[in-house]
């Protein structure tokens, strides 16, 4: 059993309780339009530009067979309509400007790559937290990874959107001791629009999911346009009201910071120049929060 992750990110304290590492799995059914992972989208292996890191060798234009990497008005261009994912350009690029993003793993490798974490998740009640993407698309791949740490006496935690059915949730709940889940907005179909896919599985779910008794916290990301309005958030204040057994309810607001990585990867950025909520605004969000008797966190 292998699958396909682009990164484990070690030492992060922002994806679940304690020290975590964090296993980026690639692949996504949904297009969120801030979305700050922009190389999960793709199942597939592909190319990275760096366009700062490029000294404009042109090393890489003479093995580039499809013209994805040439030149424009004098400067290196990257077209990733015209990549085939070839990789012959990367070892040709000695400042290290291109580089593969998507490696094949096996649970076991990760075990072996993060166990050096351990005394880390030890002493702070910490662990492993699978994220994405949209972890659940490689469901089996997935259970294993936490079957196998969780069976090592390792804190796992999933981190999902919830759109899957929840039948394919049940078969890993044994083997998770968190899961952590966006409620985006609850308007469908202002959710497909911004997402790419409707809500009513999702809601559904983080009902099951409350009937559970699995350990889970909510989160909903603050986006200038589309979910920040009164009435979408007195809706998602109303259903939350309604949970018995959420741990945690996070305010995520919005930022640019991943704008970069669209730059590297020739995705074209839907809120490229749309700046993050203000202090006000979160202010105006955590007051109907607080009217609604919702405990919350703005990370």
């Amino acid at each position: 059993m292998d699958g396909i992750i682009t990164s484990v990110q070690r030492m992060s304290v922002h994806d679940g309780p304690g020290i975590r590492s964090t296993i980026f799995m690639k692949g996504c059914n949904l297009r969120c339009r801030w979305c700050h992972n922009p190389e999960t989208f793709s199942f597939a292996p592909e190319l990275e530009w760096i366009k700062t890191k490029c000294i404009g060798c042109q090393a890489c234009l003479e093995v580039c067979q499809t013209g994805a990497l040439r030149l424009t008005n004098g400067n290196i261009s990257f077209n990733k309509g015209e990549c085939t994912a070839c990789f012959d350009c990367i070892p040709e690029c000695y400042p290290e400007a291109l580089h593969k993003i998507g490696r094949r793993v096996t649970p076991e490798s990760l075990f072996s790559e993060i166990e050096q974490d351990f005394p880390f998740f030890e002493e702070s009640g910490g662990g492993i937290t699978i994220s994405g993407g949209e972890p659940m698309l490689q469901k089996l791949f997935v259970i294993s990874i936490l079957k196998l740490f969780r069976t090592g006496g390792i804190h796992t935690a999933l981190d999902t959107n919830l759109s899957i059915p929840w039948k394919h949730y049940e078969q890993l709940l044994p083997y998770t001791s968190l899961i952590m889940a966006d409620l985006k907005a609850m308007d469908n179909e202002l959710h497909e629009k911004w997402t790419g896919g409707g809500n009513s599985t999702i809601i559904r779910n983080i009902r099951n999911l409350d009937e559970s008794g699995i350990p889970y916290f909510i989160r909903t990301p603050v986006i200038p346009g589309f979910n920040d309005s009164e009435k979408e958030f007195r809706d998602i204040a109303g259903l939350l009201s309604t949970l018995r057994n959420m741990k945690q309810f996070d305010l995520l607001p919005y930022h640019p910071l991943g704008n970069w990585k669209y730059v590297n990867l020739g995705v074209k950025n839907l809120l490229e120049g749309v700046s993050s909520p203000t202090s006000i605004d979160l202010q105006r969000y955590a007051s109907i929060l607080e009217e609604y008797g919702i405990n919350y966190q703005i990370n």
